[in-house]
């Protein structure tokens, strides 16, 4: 029998679709992902953390769900929106499908709603908070819900993702992640380590350090730069995360206390944090940068990158301090995609060079992280 569910916008818009996945109601703030592919890298991405997110493409679910292909240990969005929800997994690497998969973490989903006109009105008016509910049905309730439901604008939503403890990261890329298939050496005692900031880190980007030959050790986002130069690390990373970079004193903190010090690369959250700690600031764009899809220009080479990008803020090119050099723009928007300090090995990008899902073009970063190591 279906359920029905509803999404109800701030501004008063409610759109009435079919519910699947967990039964319950959940708030945040709406957003859309343009990826044909890579549903359930997005579901467990950290940071999508407080985002009830809407996919563009036309049916989710076709290829199911693996063990192999998630990012973190569970979903961690508030909501999932489809066109249309696959009820047929056609994939031998699938081990459930989707809708038994959000059921089994909880994860409020609706299907069946004109998604084109959600993500034009997203487009033109910008990201909105909003309620989707399978339980209470009336238009009013909702739209009043969503109007004072919190949004992500100065809350720390870090504190809710990062892990408890200091953990040895041991995982490499898996043999279909890899552009090639080459066979695994032990790591050597004097491997360089690699420290890495966990604000709300994807998996990929440990395995990538792995893979490049270092000894990882992953520590929570709220460590501070004296616990991070306790582990006498070789280099720095520093992770991507969710929400708004500007509340998250601790982390800027411990950056500059690291700058200089250690060879430090930076992803998305990273990105931002590391341009906070250097005395820029950062602004809440429209409706974000979410998909496999958007191209950015590097300065250094004039070769245009697909990225795998997920972020609702960005740097303000106009207030970075005269050590930081841009490295790369989206070129849509002419937004800031990269840095590079002048004075310190430290560098960071916007967007996702581990992909996972996502185009390949930018994981040579990867290896310029190591050269400085």
């Amino acid at each position: 029998m279906t359920r029905i569910a509803k999404l109800a916008l701030e501004d008063g818009t409610v759109f009435t679709g079919s519910a699947f996945g967990a039964e319950g109601e959940v708030d945040g703030e709406v957003c859309f992902n343009t990826s044909m592919t890579g549903y359930q890298e997005i579901l467990t991405d950290p940071s999508y953390r407080g985002q009830i997110v809407t996919m563009t493409y036309t049916e989710i679910g076709n290829y199911g769900v693996n063990r192999e292909d998630v990012e973190s240990a569970k979903p961690h969005l508030a909501g999932f929106i489809v066109r249309r929800q696959s009820r047929r997994a056609s994939n031998f690497r699938a081990d459930e499908q989707l809708h038994e998969y959000l059921a089994r973490y909880g994860i409020v989903a609706m299907e069946g709603i004109d998604t084109r006109a959600l993500v034009r009105r997203l487009r033109t008016h910008g990201a909105m908070k909003g309620v989707l509910s399978q339980t209470d049905l009336d238009d009013c309730r909702l739209v009043a819900k969503a109007k004072a439901c919190p949004g992500l604008v100065g809350r720390d939503l870090v504190r809710e993702v990062i892990p408890d403890a200091t953990v040895a990261w041991s995982q490499p890329l898996s043999d279909w992640a890899r552009l090639s298939v080459q066979p695994r050496q032990d790591l050597p005692a004097d491997a360089p380590h690699v420290v890495a900031l966990d604000y709300g880190m994807k998996w990929n980007i440990a395995r990538h350090l792995i893979d490049l030959g270092c000894r990882v050790t992953v520590v929570p986002g709220t460590a501070s730069a004296d616990d991070v130069l306790a582990l006498e690390p070789d280099g720095v990373f520093l992770s991507n995360g969710p929400g708004d970079p500007e509340p998250l004193a601790y982390a800027q903190a411990a950056i500059r206390g690291l700058l200089g010090k250690k060879p430090i690369f930076g992803i998305c959250l990273g990105h931002q944090l590391l341009c906070l700690a250097c005395g820029a600031k950062t602004f809440k764009l429209k409706f974000g940068h979410r998909g496999a899809n958007q191209p950015v220009m590097n300065h250094a080479t004039g070769r245009v990158e697909i990225t795998c990008q997920n972020h609702g803020f960005a740097v303000e090119a106009e207030s970075l301090p005269a050590d930081l050099e841009v490295t790369h723009v989206n070129l849509n928007d002419n937004t800031v995609e990269g840095v590079r300090h002048r004075r310190f090995p430290a560098f960071s990008v916007q967007y996702h060079p581990e992909a996972s899902a996502g185009p390949h073009d930018s994981d040579y970063l990867f290896g310029e992280f190591r050269k400085l190591l």
